[in-house]
């Protein structure tokens, strides 16, 4: 789990601590920050791209030997960004490594699962994903600071070794276990007929927007509202990210309990939570806390997500978990779109927040259908 979680820590460090890194990559690229934030979203959709293609192309591959091939291009992938010497080329190379992104938490997290008791899958998930949570905490500042000082490329380079590492860890370490002789695309892709797979992406997209529509800007918050210096946005990340880490811990062992009642009750308190960042903003010492409450907070939801994909596709475990990070990636493209919308409006760096307290809302009306229609119709 080590060795897995480690590829999150390598996928964790960039996708954020290009958040964090915002306003250098616009000064550096001569860009604006909307178009910066499309970035973040060329990123997202390259995850929602690759998840599902990548996850049904592998079914018939050993699960180890897939994992291997996604964290290797993921490698590659960084390293082309490094190198990317103007806005197009760099939108393209951050399309190219998102794509494997997806389908390598899924394989991960089935890899994961299939080594411990069913009750304890939650954990198991969660336990995966705390590598990309503890990227936030020790990653993403350390990234954001090397960035600052010696050039926000230099980014790339880190998650590259670091992605090349997990190679080397996973090789090592993972145990093999040959592919189901019964897989194939045709059977992965049968998770794509049930209405409840649709509805949990649905769940994801929508009500982990917010998340990133907030995430997104947070330095842009931190230093023209909160009034904090850029010194100190690596501070603002570790919070946020230690946020993450606990937050994502407890939503495995709560969603062992009950995996509906973690998602309503993690939208519920998203939406407040939004709220109150939104209004805490121009006062420093409020807004680093929320900064790590909205941390904890938004991540309860991703353990419980994936769970759920797991209940409503029996028989495409790993096109099922890869969903789950295409879903999240939508959102994360979806709240940055939306986050930039308000902001180039003029409505200001706190307007995304507002927005994502609407998106929770949203998501909890679309997880409460699910519940209501699963109880007509038990998921089987």
């Amino acid at each position: 789990m080590l060795a897995l979680g480690l590829g999150g820590f390598s996928i964790g460090t960039v996708e954020f601590a290009t958040m964090g890194l915002l306003k250098d990559i616009e000064r550096g690229l001569g860009i604006s920050t909307p178009e910066a934030g499309q970035l973040i979203s060329a990123y997202a959709l390259g995850v929602v791209v690759g998840a599902p293609v990548l996850a049904a192309v592998g079914a018939r591959m050993p699960r180890k030997s897939l994992a291997l091939g996604l964290m290797a291009f993921y490698a590659v992938a960084n390293l082309s960004s490094f190198i990317a010497a103007d806005y197009g080329s760099m939108l393209l190379s951050r399309f190219a490594a998102g794509l494997p992104h997806g389908a390598y938490f899924g394989t991960a997290a089935v890899i994961a699962a299939s080594l411990v008791a069913p009750t304890k899958r939650g954990w198991a998930i969660a336990t995966v994903m705390s590598g990309l949570t503890i990227a936030n905490v020790l990653g993403v500042p350390a990234a954001t600071w090397i960035g600052q000082a010696f050039g926000w490329r230099l980014l790339f380079v880190a998650t590259a070794v670091i992605a090349l590492a997990t190679v080397a860890m996973v090789a090592a370490f993972v145990p093999f276990e040959p592919a189901h002789p019964e897989a194939s695309i045709r059977r992965e892709l049968s998770a794509l007929r049930r209405v409840q797979v649709w509805l949990a992406l649905a769940v994801g997209v929508v009500g982990f927007g917010g998340f990133f529509a907030t995430y997104t800007y947070i330095a842009h918050t931190m230093t023209s509202v909160a009034g904090l210096p850029e010194s100190l946005i690596p501070l603002v990340v570790a919070l946020y990210g230690l946020g993450m880490v606990v937050g994502n811990m407890l939503g495995g062992r709560l969603a062992d309990r009950s995996v509906m009642g973690t998602i309503y009750r993690a939208l519920a308190a998203v939406a407040l939570v939004m709220v109150a960042y939104g209004l805490a903003a121009p006062w420093w010492p409020a807004a680093l806390v929320m900064a790590f409450v909205v941390g904890g907070v938004g991540s309860l939801l991703v353990p419980a997500i994936q769970a759920r994909l797991l209940d409503t596709a029996p028989g495409a475990a790993t096109l099922a978990t890869s969903l789950s990070h295409s879903a999240l990636n939508v959102a994360n493209a979806l709240g940055a779109f939306l986050g930039g919308v308000v902001i180039a409006a003029g409505w200001g760096f706190t307007a995304p927040a507002y927005v994502g307290a609407v998106l929770a809302v949203l998501g909890l009306g679309i997880a409460a259908a699910s519940g209501r229609l699963e109880r007509r119709f038990p998921v089987g």
